[in-house]
């Protein structure tokens, strides 16, 4: 890894993987908290077929551990949990509020 950071074009696409390296989806993008600059989200393409009818799941960005070996994100997750996980078609978008935030963070078990 030749740098600690890295630009959001490059992470939009990047493939996100299960805990057993199989493939989940990919990030569509990412969502910023506009007064802290952190990432909040990143949005998960998953479903659907070749892009058609995929939803949006808000990923909590501190589950997402990049792996070098995969050239992508991992994620303790796997496609059944995210069956009943918040989600939103790729033409809506949530408010992304910290209402929407806590309840996002609490289906994965994540602190907000």
């Amino acid at each position: 890894m030749s740098s600690p950071t890295i630009t959001s074009d490059k992470v939009e696409g990047t493939t996100v993987y299960d805990a057993k390296g199989g493939k989940l989806g990919s990030i569509d993008n990412l969502v910023i908290d506009k007064r802290s600059g952190l990432v909040r989200y990143a949005a998960l393409e998953f479903g659907g077929f070749l892009g058609i009818g995929t939803d949006r799941y808000p990923i909590p960005w501190p589950m997402l551990h990049y792996d070098t070996a995969l050239d992508g994100y991992v994620v303790p997750l796997d496609a059944e949990r995210l069956d009943n996980a918040p989600r939103y078609e790729r033409e809506t978008q949530p408010d992304y509020s910290d209402d929407y935030g806590r309840r996002v963070y609490e289906h994965y078990g994540v602190t907000w």
